[in-house]
């Protein structure tokens, strides 16, 4: 098998100094092998040397402008240290040269949603979401940044298909509470969201503050009757 895809098989596999040693030595038999730089800044950025990284990624860009998965492995260095704007910048170069599939969306719509701008998420999320439907995660914040823009509706029906992959989705289930609540003022059947989310997850903060809220008004409004 070739180096490289040895390498990166080695490292799925958790075995890092094998895909180190593998990795190095095709960059020594091939020093104009971009793919070579990327992968060893792969490694790199597993084992936490992130800074060593980015001189692999900048290498890998230098030998090909086009060399799209280092811009992205940039651009993912940039989000991890929340730095936002930066990651951006990276993944929208990711984007310009050619990079396939839906991962490069949905992290430049998780900028976006970390920097409390869900209007500008919106695309991006949906984009990802359109590339692989099978993707719960980029779903998940697709509906999300749809009720954070007031779509409740649409934000339903995606969490909706969220839970139907995924039942035990626990901020799903939430987060349909809180849409149901705010598109029809229906506290029963929010609260029932919110039940099932504890039952998955009993620490869900939001969901037993939200139960505890409605469970007060509710004991309230009987009073007065």
């Amino acid at each position: 098998m070739e180096k490289n895809a040895k390498g990166i098989e080695l490292l799925q596999a958790g075995k890092t100094e094998e895909a180190i040693k593998l990795f190095t030595e095709a960059i020594e038999e091939n020093p104009q092998d971009p793919l070579a730089y990327i992968n060893f800044g792969n490694v790199l950025t597993v084992v936490g040397e992130e800074s060593k990284a980015k001189r692999f990624f900048e290498r890998a860009i230098e030998i090909d402008e086009h060399a799209a998965p280092a811009y992205y492995s940039l651009g993912n260095i940039y989000y991890r240290q929340e730095k936002f704007q930066e990651a951006i910048a990276w993944y929208e170069k990711a984007i310009k040269h050619q990079l396939k599939g839906n991962d490069v969306y949905y992290m430049l719509g998780m900028c976006f949603m970390q920097m409390d701008k869900p209007r500008l998420a919106l695309p991006y999320l949906q984009r990802s979401v359109e590339l692989n439907g099978d993707d719960i995660e980029a779903r998940f914040q697709y509906g999300l940044s749809l009720a954070k823009n007031q779509v409740y509706n649409e934000a339903i029906n995606q969490l909706e298909q969220v839970i139907e992959k995924d039942p035990k989705h626990a901020d799903a289930h939430y987060n349909l509470g809180v849409a149901h609540i705010a598109l029809e003022e229906n506290a029963e059947i929010g609260l029932s969201y919110f039940k099932k989310a504890l039952q998955i997850q009993p620490d869900h903060m939001l969901a037993g503050y939200g139960k505890k809220i409605i469970e007060k008004s509710t004991a309230e409004k009987s009073k007065t009757k």
